[in-house]
């Protein structure tokens, strides 16, 4: 195995204890546990301590309108995230999540990240998908039902992970990295990436994406690693595919440039080196351990 660093938004410590979560006498005692914990968010954004990592605070501090969620346990205390209203008329406070939870203590991120697209899931699925009715929170805050005894269809309905594939086109000892017309600027590259669609492998959807948007044709399709990423809540799957030529033919919807860089490039880049070919944006995010890994014989 290759040496790479962990991806970032892994490595919670929570046990998440999913065969109480139908159990509500444990969740009542849970809630009344004089050692249970808050997590402090912002709306959807992280609140932090001095050190850099997630601030807990008292159920009292919950908003008493809103359900609370069971997160699991953290050094045996049952921890929770209240699953509020969240205001969505402000700007765009994604880079400054980013940019806090980078800065947090091994493992924190990976425990804001449940907490964050739990929260998100809730708050963009309180209608059922099937019938319309409001639904109600059960499963101590990991699904919502709509309820028959409401006048409800009966339908269940759960927190969904979107995937995604990741990638980087491989050829003679080089690697693809382009520029997102919509998200990237200057010299701010990444890897490839693009939504599975449905009746699709992560093999098919890597190959189909890398044509879609740079015209290469994949001979093969190598996992590395994977990454769950909450704005708002999706599965990075990170592969390595090597690739039958390096001509390209862009996307232009998608992309503005991309470029096939070295291991000494692509060095350069992760280093931070100003100098360098190209910019990554994200320590944290999924292209850069994927970069990392492939330089390190991945």
């Amino acid at each position: 195995m290759a040496d790479f660093p962990v991806p970032g938004f892994t490595g919670s410590p929570l046990v998440r204890i999913d065969i109480e979560r139908d159990n509500q006498p444990y969740l009542e005692a849970a809630i009344s546990d004089p050692r249970s914990r808050l997590l402090q968010l912002d709306g959807l954004a992280p609140v932090t301590e001095a050190h850099g990592g997630l601030s807990w605070g008292s159920l009292a501090k919950a908003d008493p309108e809103a359900p609370l969620a069971l997160l699991g346990l953290l050094d045996d205390a049952p921890r929770f995230v209240s699953l509020t209203k969240v205001d969505r008329s402000g700007p765009d406070p994604r880079m400054a999540i980013i940019q806090s939870c980078a800065g947090m203590p091994a493992g924190d991120a990976g425990t804001y990240a449940a907490a964050r697209s739990l929260v998100d899931w809730h708050d963009r699925h309180r209608f059922c998908a099937n019938c319309g009715r409001v639904t109600t929170v059960r499963r101590s805050g990991w699904a919502r039902f709509c309820l028959k005894d409401d006048g409800g269809c009966g339908t269940e309905h759960f927190p969904r992970t979107d995937p995604v594939v990741i990638m980087l086109a491989e050829y003679d000892g080089k690697v693809l990295v382009g520029r997102n017309i919509h998200t990237m600027q200057g010299k701010f590259y990444s890897a490839l990436a693009g939504f599975l669609e449905v009746g699709e492998s992560i093999e098919d959807a890597v190959a189909r994406e890398l044509f879609e948007e740079a015209g290469v044709i994949v001979k093969s399709v190598r996992y590395v690693t994977s990454q769950p990423w909450p704005m708002p809540s999706q599965l990075m799957i990170g592969c390595i595919a090597p690739v039958e030529s390096d001509a390209l033919t862009l996307d232009a919807s998608e992309l503005n440039d991309a470029i096939w860089c070295d291991r000494d490039e692509v060095r350069a880049a992760l280093a931070g080196d100003d100098s360098a070919r190209f910019h990554m944006r994200f320590p944290l995010a999924i292209a850069h351990t994927l970069l990392t890994a492939w330089v390190n014989g991945a």
